[in-house]
């Protein structure tokens, strides 16, 4: 086995890896945990706009 033997099976492992890769972040079990994780920002706005609405309440 040589250095070009090494080179095609490492490349061969990275595109076979890369494609498993793929296919995990397209998957449709991961739609809502990634949509739930897109979302997660905004999640501190509206926390945020609660908290305004309590101070003014309170004041």
């Amino acid at each position: 086995m040589d250095i070009n033997d090494f080179r095609g099976l490492s490349t061969l492992f990275l595109m076979i890896s890369f494609i498993g890769l793929c296919f995990w972040a397209y998957s449709k079990k991961r739609k809502t945990t990634f949509d739930e994780a897109a979302n997660l920002p905004f999640a501190d706005e509206e926390m945020n706009q609660r908290t305004l609405q309590e101070e003014g309440r309170n004041d």
